[in-house]
Formats: structure tokens, sequence, C-alpha cells
């Protein structure tokens, strides 16, 4: 279907802006930009509503690092998600992301954990996995405490989608069962593969081919084995025995092609994928619900898909 008209609209105004190009510039004016594009542009009314939210540490790979705690309304029991946000492993941070975590804890009814990994290129790969799966963990460890029901799942979009569906993998490594994975356009295969949206959407809708480029060149430039399923998951030698997913792709994104490869890998591989399809939707639109009624009509039923799997898997 054709892009979806309020978020044609959203694209021409940051078009017409005069912002310089996140490529064009440092990761340090790239995260300003980022958080005046997110949370610098909510009103008090868009702010999603929560029980509470509370600032903590978890520990990462290297010592404690920043997360935020966000509950429910209600009683309880709840499920507990680990969210890793995205923003190319380079920008991105707890801010920039709050009210994703307020979406999803209240539309899940879950506890959310969210995360400020180590950001690249202060620490490239792989200190931000590494802080993502030390802080699954303890997330695990806690899970009665944060949450009540012992449930616990992993949540991230675009670059925390790859954390996500990579924490998975090493949990389960570990001999630690999540109950669900939760992808949001996430970056599943290496930086090399071949996929037609690439091409076909690398230009003009918000996430562009040379954005992608500068990301990377900060974050793993410098590592050699593309393939690390680190990395790229999808290049696992095993995709089974992994937490059932609920996956969510954007049509005009240069990464859309890289969503339903995973799901399919998955379900090859014996496991549960739910893909939801993103028609008319530009990568980040799980932020532009104020903005688009139609984004944040698919925001909300994938939403509503994830924690019904996590029902599920409690009960």
């Amino acid at each position: 279907m054709p892009l979806d008209p309020h978020l044609a609209g959203v694209l021409q105004m940051m078009a017409g802006s005069g912002a310089k190009p996140v490529a064009d510039g440092t990761p340090v004016e790239g995260r300003a930009g980022y958080l005046a594009l997110t949370k610098g542009s909510l009103t008090p009314e868009q702010t999603v509503p929560v029980a509470s939210v509370q600032d903590t540490t978890v520990p990462g790979g290297a010592g404690p690092i920043a997360a935020r705690i966000y509950r429910p309304e209600g009683t309880g029991p709840f499920p507990t998600v680990a969210y890793f946000h995205g923003g190319g492993f380079v920008i991105g941070n707890l801010d920039t992301h709050d009210n994703m975590c307020r979406e999803i804890c209240r539309g899940a009814q879950a506890v959310v954990v969210s995360v400020d990994y180590r950001l690249a290129p202060e620490h490239p790969f792989p200190a931000g996995i590494e802080d993502a799966v030390a802080a699954a963990k303890w997330v695990v460890a806690h899970a009665r405490e944060l949450g009540g029901n012992g449930i616990v799942a992993v949540a991230g979009d675009s670059a925390g989608g790859n954390f996500s569906a990579v924490v998975s993998q090493q949990l389960r490594d570990a001999g630690i069962a999540l109950a669900a994975q939760f992808l949001i356009y996430p970056a599943v295969d290496h930086v090399a593969a071949v996929y037609p949206s690439a091409g076909q959407n690398g230009k003009g809708y918000f996430l562009e081919a040379e954005t992608m480029a500068w990301f990377y060149d900060h974050y793993a430039s410098g590592y050699a084995n593309t393939l690390d399923p680190r990395l790229a998951p999808l290049q696992a030698k095993s995709l089974a025995n992994l937490p059932p997913a609920v996956i969510v792709n954007a049509e005009f994104d240069p990464l859309r092609d890289q969503a339903p490869a995973y799901a399919n890998a998955l379900r090859a591989a014996g496991g549960h994928a739910e893909l939801i399809e993103g028609p008319g939707m530009v990568h980040g639109f799980f932020d532009m619900g104020r903005w688009s009624p139609g984004a944040q009509a698919v925001i909300t039923h994938s939403i509503a898909r994830f924690g019904a799997l996590l029902k599920q898997q409690a009960n």
C-alpha cells in the first residue's frame, strides 16, 4: 500500500528542517538529534501513563549500568520484560525510548526493565551485547521480585531487536529459558547480506543506507567476522529451542526483508514466530503513533499479541 500519509508528512517535515543527516555528524550530535525527535517532541498528554517508573542500575558486562523499571496498573503478578532500545548501537538511551516502554508496559500488562547498555564508538562490539546478556540474566534471577509470576521475555526495536534475538540465543546456550521475544523491525543479518528492501527503501524513509553504514562503522568495523551470531543472529548454527517470537515489520524499511527471513528460519527450526506486517509504515514508526493513527493501530495490535503470548506462557 502507499506510504502512510501522516508519516509522509513527518518525513517531509524532517527533510525540510535543515537538520544535518545523522551520517554527516558525530555520535554526540546524532544522540542529541534523536533525543529531540523522540522525548523532546512529546507533549505531556502524549506520555503513556503507567503505575510507576523507577530509575535503578543492573549488572552489565563490565559493571553496573543504568536501567528504568516500568510497572503497570493492577496488583499482578505480572511477567517481566527486559527491553533494549534501538539506535544503531550508537544513539538512543532510556529517555528516547521512554514512551515505547510505557506503551509495552501498559498494553502487555508487564513490568518492563529498560536497559541503558554501553554505546559505540566509545564502547564498540561486543560491549553493548555483553551488557544486554548480563542485564537479562539479572532480570531472570530477580523476576519474582520484579513482576511476580517468574515469566521473563526480551523485547527491542531495530538494534535492540538484534540484541533481543542474540540474548535469546545466548541465554538458551546458558540453559536459561525465556518465555518470549518481541522483535520490532529487527536487524538480524550481517552487514553484507543482500536483501531487495535495502535498495528499495534505502533513501527517503527515515532509516537510510548511509546511516546504517555509519552505525556499523562505529559499532563493529574493526571486527572481521561479520557472520558472528552476536552480530547477526540469523547466522547462528542453530535456531532450535528459542522462545516464541512476535516480530513486527515495516513496509518502507530497508530492514523489511530481514524480519520474514528470521521468522521463517525460526519456524524451520521448529519454533513459533508470528510476523506482524506494518503496511505503509517506516522504520521507527513504533514511536510515531502520536502522529499517525495507522502507526498507532499497528503498535496497539502488536503489543496486544505480545501480551497474549506472555499470558499464554504463564498458563
